[in-house]
């Protein structure tokens, strides 16, 4: 399951918003019907995922020290914030509020394709991250090209 493209859909007054169809057909074979969505980590946007990705990502924080700072930081700030979201019979869900201040979301919504994930942007936000993200892939490009064996290289 890969979520590719950009999409630009509306936010009703009761904070629900279309996910693309291409992003539902993506998730169409998981155990839930909806979406995972939390608080990105590194932007002011709302991240969102399958169950399954969600699971690899406790997986990977399972494999951390039980008793360490960066697992309960981890489980704290991902599982803590994430909320299942459920589509309803249109392919919407109802963001809730906490999501929707923390990417400063309110009529409009900007749907970002990354791979296993998809973040959920302001789109005046967006346009800024877009510029900055651009510049920093054409500076890093190199990392990018294939290796002699046809693997990615660094």
């Amino acid at each position: 399951m890969l979520f590719l493209s950009t999409y630009f859909n509306r936010i009703d007054k009761k904070g629900r918003v279309s996910v693309p169809a291409p992003f539902r057909a993506a998730l169409s074979g998981q155990e839930f019907a909806g979406i995972i969505a939390y608080s990105s980590l590194m932007h002011a946007a709302v991240e969102a995922c399958g169950i399954d990705r969600i699971q690899k990502i406790n997986q990977r924080i399972e494999m951390l020290d039980p008793f360490s700072e960066e697992r309960d930081a981890f489980a704290t700030t991902i599982f803590g914030s994430s909320v299942q979201l459920g589509f309803d019979g249109e392919g919407r869900v109802m963001l809730p509020e906490s999501l929707l201040v923390a990417a400063s979301l309110s009529e409009q919504a900007v749907f970002v394709g990354k791979g296993e994930t998809f973040e959920i942007w302001e789109p005046k936000a967006f346009d800024a991250h877009v510029a900055r993200a651009r510049e920093l892939a054409h500076d890093k490009r190199h990392q990018l090209r294939a290796s002699p064996s046809g693997e990615g290289g660094k």
